[in-house]
């Protein structure tokens, strides 16, 4: 199973369409994964003409997203038990926000965004990923999303950078 893996696609504003590498990754996706800050539906219908979506609301999304998606879920796919939380709040870091979201539960990686930063670190166990943003790179040197390749429910993840 393959797992396009976005966060921060802040569509309009950031960009009026999916980027064109992006694009190519996701008529490889058996599913799609969105951290948060899609910003309107119109994003979420854009990925959905690839495969079947999943993800959060983040602090950027009108109130329809937040109401189909919620904050923060878990999901559990091709084995592997995976939270997704945008990671907006206050106090600690993104990362740490994200990581005390499901402090009281056992997964096996959590999916989170906000802060634009890819991230891809093991903590106590726990697979820590950020995909980073496809289309608002902030201070990072490029672009980015994720690909998660699930077998024999064996997770291989990799930053694809543009």
């Amino acid at each position: 199973m393959r797992i396009i893996v976005v966060s921060d696609t802040h569509m309009p504003r950031s960009a009026k369409s999916i980027p064109a590498p992006l694009r190519e990754a996701l008529t490889t996706a058996d599913y799609i994964l969105h951290a948060g800050d899609w910003c309107v539906p119109d994003a979420v219908r854009a990925f959905e003409a690839y495969a079947p979506v999943d993800g959060v609301a983040g602090n950027n999304d009108v109130r329809e997203l937040a109401e189909r998606f919620g904050w923060r879920k878990r999901l559990n796919l091709g084995g592997i038990r995976i939270g997704i939380v945008h990671g907006h709040g206050t106090g600690g870091t993104t990362e740490s926000r994200a990581r005390q979201a499901f402090k009281n539960e056992k997964v096996d990686v959590i999916l989170f965004g906000h802060s634009h930063v890819p991230l891809n670190r093991r903590d106590g166990g726990v697979l820590m990923f950020n995909p980073g943003s496809p289309t608002a790179r902030r201070r990072q040197p490029h672009h980015s999303f994720g690909i998660w390749d699930i077998e024999d429910g064996i997770l291989q993840v990799r930053h694809v950078f543009f």
